[in-house]
């Protein structure tokens, strides 16, 4: 197993280096306004449409980022993680690429769509018992055996630093944002977001967003150490049930964040409902996060300029049609 036990933090520096070595190869995703959108919430509203990257994600970029940089002796041996599913899709392609072998550990409860894209893309996929195993573990002791290296969804400096390219490109494309709303399941995109803030000096506050029932993420920042939560119950966000943030992203966090606020299963919904109807776009329940934020967690956004980030829009189109239809 091939990854430092304390890696080095991320720094806005390697933000900007990622964003370099991911030109032309990660999509420069849309912004798309919402006259709607505004006129509800009586701000202007900047929506950093990931759910059209490639893998329909912003996590491919996080994952080829790290990718990218591997020795010849470990793109040889081959890269593992573990994902309930936009990750893996995101490792499975980047791998692809950069002609490397790699094995995903999915909980058997992930999204149908999101398994058959990561074998689709060419990864081994092998599944785990949520309730009974523990995925690090697992994807510890395998990574060992096969001598493959390890990247986490969120706890990987190249990987967050990826993340935050997202932000990166809203905030040079949208000057002068006020607020930047960002799911946070394992931190990553948010503590990225965070680095991209810093590398370009912007004012803009970063608040992160939650399930109300993983709310793992706010627990930590209101006590100032990282707290770790049962196994989240049924919220329909499958992309945000972490249950701790990592040590380096919490560590961002901690000294950047402007506050964690939630969103309930409903809000999501009624989320979704939106951008598909006014937008026209497809939004995963994790993606929509940011968006049911914005709306319903109070936040005092009125006469400002909002970026939303849109994270993904990878859902078994069968549940999307029972959430639009209920």
């Amino acid at each position: 197993m091939d990854h430092p036990l304390n890696p080095a933090p991320p720094t806005p520096e390697d933000v900007l280096q990622a964003a370099h070595r991911l030109k032309g190869i990660a999509h420069r995703t849309p912004v798309l306004r919402s006259a709607t959108a505004d006129e509800r919430l009586g701000a202007q509203l900047f929506f950093k449409c990931e759910n059209l990257q490639r893998t329909g994600a912003f996590k491919f970029r996080g994952a080829f980022n790290a990718l990218a940089q591997f020795t010849e002796d470990q793109r040889l041996r081959g890269v593992i993680t573990f994902s309930a599913g936009n990750h893996a899709q995101a490792v499975a392609l980047a791998a692809r690429m950069l002609d490397m072998p790699a094995l995903v550990l999915m909980p058997e409860t992930a999204p149908a769509a999101k398994m058959a894209a990561a074998r689709h893309y060419g990864a081994q996929v092998l599944t785990y018992d949520p309730e009974t195993q523990n995925r690090q573990l697992l994807c510890e002791r395998l990574a060992l055996e096969r001598g493959m290296t390890l990247v986490a969804p969120s706890e990987h400096p190249a990987v967050i630093a990826g993340q935050g390219t997202a932000a990166l490109e809203l905030l040079e494309e949208v000057p002068r944002l006020d607020h930047l709303l960002v799911a946070v399941g394992g931190g990553g995109l948010m503590a990225g977001s965070l680095l991209a803030v810093q590398a370009t000096a912007s004012p803009c506050k970063v608040y992160g967003v939650e399930p109300e029932i993983a709310n793992d993420a706010q627990q930590s920042l209101h006590s100032g150490s990282i707290v770790r939560i049962a196994l989240p119950g049924s919220t329909i966000a499958d992309g945000a049930q972490a249950q701790s943030l990592g040590p380096l992203a919490f560590g961002i966090l901690k000294h950047g964040a402007e506050g964690i606020v939630t969103a309930s299963d409903e809000q999501l919904v009624q989320a979704m409902r939106f951008f598909a109807e006014r937008m026209k776009i497809v939004v995963e329940p994790t993606g929509a996060l940011a968006f049911a934020a914005a709306e319903h967690a109070g936040l005092d956004l009125r006469g400002t300029r909002v970026g939303v980030i849109i994270s993904g829009g990878n859902v078994d189109l069968q549940r999307y049609a029972r959430f639009l239809a209920d």
